[in-house]
């Protein structure tokens, strides 16, 4: 089958403010097998730009999805450590994390609390939202450098901690983050992936993990900000969210949190001044069912917004790097 499209596909991208990149596709049918033939030129259009939004591929159920979700990638992943729960459709196919429809999502890299990360997030959008309910996308390169120089040198000498306290009733369980909820399978998980873990007297497990925050990218030598301090932190929730879970699990029995690397708490002025910054360097397009986005996850940050109606959008993680190939600011070493 012959194509319109150059082989690089990117004179075709068009480029506007305050949008991710947009490529129209509008074929009429067989998106995998489109998707197999611009395969290595969408992938360039990523490596050049850190995203790029592809409309009119027709995505419309999940098996066509996720047949172009295998076509662009060289390995889907398996989720551990979810935040959230999320549907299993396939083999590394999943829903969008199960998160409340009126409660925005804010900017992060996913899964950048554990040793090997997607270098590809993959989304696809079946069915959009009535209102609402966009991926935001912002450049980690850029993020950095418009952070204040002494905020993000004590990120790069600290890093960042992440405490986790998993319970029956909000974020995800231990089979859902673990893949199983035998103490000794989750205390081996969590010794090989450098997870502090204590259980408590109730039987609930708690987890610390220090991780780097400013990362080197293992291709093009960015130097971004990834990291998800702002994302689990206690002073992006909504105040009386905040303040329900601290009176019901208390100050240090959270859901999840996030902390300098050294311990200390994160200030509510630095994690707005973050979420300040993310939102100045937000770029965003409203869902079209049948979109795909691609984003290369160590370069581009996402984020989920509110929204009303159904919204149905697959997610696959993809092509996983080890954060030790990533010019790590100190090292994080397995017990």
């Amino acid at each position: 089958m012959s194509s319109i499209y150059p082989a690089s596909l990117l004179d075709e991208v068009e480029i506007r403010s305050s949008r991710p990149p947009v490529l129209r596709a509008e074929i009429t049918s067989d998106a995998p097998r489109w998707t197999a033939e611009h395969r290595e030129a969408l992938r360039a259009v990523v490596a050049e730009h850190g995203c790029v939004l592809i409309r009119g591929l027709g995505l419309h159920d999940v098996a066509g999805a996720s047949a172009v979700f295998e076509q662009l990638s060289t390995r889907l992943m398996a989720e551990r450590e979810a935040f959230a729960p999320r549907r299993t459709y396939a083999d590394g196919v999943y829903s969008s994390a199960q998160w409340p429809p009126s409660q925005p999502m804010c900017m992060h890299h996913e899964q950048s609390y554990a040793l090997e990360v997607p270098g590809l997030m993959l989304f696809a959008c079946l069915t959009a939202p009535h209102q609402g309910g966009a991926t935001g996308v912002a450049d980690a390169a850029t993020v950095l450098e418009e952070l204040p120089t002494a905020l993000t040198e004590r990120f790069e000498r600290e890093g960042w901690l992440l405490t986790r306290s998993y319970n029956d009733e909000i974020g995800s369980s231990l089979i859902e983050a673990f893949g199983t909820d035998e103490r000794d399978a989750v205390e081996s998980y969590c010794r090989a992936n450098a997870i502090e873990f204590a259980w408590q007297p109730d039987g609930a497990l708690r987890t610390r993990q220090r991780r780097n925050a400013v990362i080197r990218h293992p291709v093009n030598g960015l130097r971004c900000w990834f990291n998800q301090v702002a994302f689990f932190n206690e002073w992006t929730l909504a105040p009386e969210v905040r303040e329900y879970l601290v009176e019901v699990y208390g100050a240090d029995g959270l859901p999840f949190n996030t902390r300098f690397g050294s311990g200390d708490p994160i200030g509510e002025d630095v994690v707005q001044l973050l979420n300040k910054i993310y939102e100045a360097n937000t770029a965003r397009e409203p869902w079209q069912p049948g979109d795909l986005v691609i984003v290369d996850n160590l370069r581009t940050a996402h984020s989920r917004e509110p929204f009303e109606g159904p919204r149905d959008v697959l997610v696959a993680m993809a092509d996983p790097v080890r954060l030790s190939d990533c010019s790590p600011t100190f090292e994080v070493t397995a017990r």
